[in-house]
């Protein structure tokens, strides 16, 4: 009885919080999913002769083609996250985006990194989510008359995402041996699997923003460290950013038809 007192009132705030912040979350939410991409296309910009190199060293081609790399992600990252935040073509915003993801994982040499590579599909999940929020709800088929059935694409859009965004989480769990680090590990797995199944989902969601973003703000300092270092850090702070821009997408938009959340309406 107690913990369903405790959870309850843990959902009463988070109602609370969400119908004083409705306005704002969405906006939010995106200007954190972007950030990856806006920081690494003004790195592309600032650090112009040291991508260029890098990418005519590891391929070994030649200028022309490592400058079109170049130019190729600082325009589509900058252009594509103007259009998000402005809410224009959003579904060709997150192509572009995607595109870049992809890109950069193959051009890097990152497909067996396993760390990047979940990161890599924790911002996809980011993606597909921004992507269903930019989906207009069930089409009518005339004017005044409700929708037949439900908007499915958008459904498996924010399931598809909601699956995918919980793979960063695997790459802050630590695996040691403490009581405070097993405790961290277990309650993280528990809101990782319930924000999966879309149970207790925006309330999970909540939890996981703020523990997530406390794990950040702890684990990559950027704007503290030395010169070299910073800039790695600085590159996981605004990865990770994106995905807790997911995460406030999921509180926003709440879990979506293919989950445990939206069938106990129906029970």
């Amino acid at each position: 009885m107690n913990q369903n007192k405790v959870l309850s009132k843990a959902e009463d705030i988070a109602d609370e919080v969400l119908r004083y912040s409705k306005h704002v979350m969405p906006h939010l939410a995106r200007l954190c999913l972007v950030s990856t991409f806006i920081e690494d296309g003004i790195r592309m910009w600032l650090q112009w002769s040291d991508q260029q190199d890098f990418i005519k060293t590891t391929w070994n081609c030649g200028w022309f083609l490592a400058s079109c790399f170049v130019l190729f992600n600082l325009v589509v990252q900058l252009s594509g996250s103007s259009m998000v935040l402005i809410r224009q073509k959003v579904e060709v915003a997150c192509g572009l985006l995607f595109s870049i993801v992809v890109l950069q994982t193959f051009a890097y040499n990152l497909v067996w990194n396993v760390q990047f590579l979940l990161r890599g599909l924790s911002l996809i999940g980011a993606l597909l989510l921004l992507l269903a929020e930019s989906r207009v709800e069930g089409k009518r088929l005339f004017a005044g008359v409700p929708s037949l059935g439900e908007n499915k694409p958008r459904n498996y859009l924010q399931l598809t995402g909601r699956v995918l965004l919980v793979f960063m989480f695997m790459t802050v769990l630590r695996f040691e041996v403490s009581i405070i680090q097993i405790i961290q590990n277990v309650v993280a797995s528990a809101l990782m699997v319930l924000v999966t199944v879309g149970y207790k989902t925006k309330l999970s969601a909540l939890f996981l923003v703020v523990w997530l973003s406390v794990l950040n703000i702890y684990l990559n300092p950027w704007w503290s460290a030395h010169s070299y270092l910073a800039d790695f850090l600085r590159y996981d702070f605004f990865q990770t950013l994106s995905v807790v821009g997911g995460l406030l997408m999921v509180v926003s938009m709440g879990p979506g038809g293919v989950s445990m959340d939206e069938h106990k309406k129906r029970w």
